[in-house]
């Protein structure tokens, strides 16, 4: 049986090989729920990925991406990024960002994504 500790960690580092889309296909739940800061959530996995999709070819530059700190609690987990990137509208993106994951059955069912504009 895979921890938390050994999901999160492998999911983590798909994403640093370039591999977001595939990570988020392995590790996220049919209905799951994505929520940046307080802003209205997408539901659905379906609905996600086009998400993810628009955001990762929306990137013009990218500099850098490290997990600073994970956390794994009773089925959450929590990485601390560090993200450098420019992005056709937002620019000049250099920051930290908390995601927090809450699990079930070995799926992400809720993402949330806390950072400073």
């Amino acid at each position: 049986m895979t921890t938390l500790l050994e999901k999160i960690t492998d999911l983590n580092d798909l994403v640093l090989q370039g591999k977001a889309l595939e990570a988020f296909d392995t590790y996220y739940h049919e209905d799951v729920i994505m929520q940046e800061n307080e802003n209205a959530p997408t539901v659905g996995k379906k609905a996600n990925r086009k998400r993810e999709e628009d955001f990762f070819s929306s990137i013009t530059e990218f500099r850098n991406a490290k997990p600073l700190r994970v956390t794994v609690g009773e089925e959450v987990t929590m990485v601390q990024w560090h993200y450098d990137y420019t992005h056709k509208d937002w620019g000049l993106r250099n920051y930290i960002q908390v995601s927090v994951q809450e699990w079930k059955n070995g799926k992400i069912v809720k993402e949330q994504f806390f950072y400073g504009n």
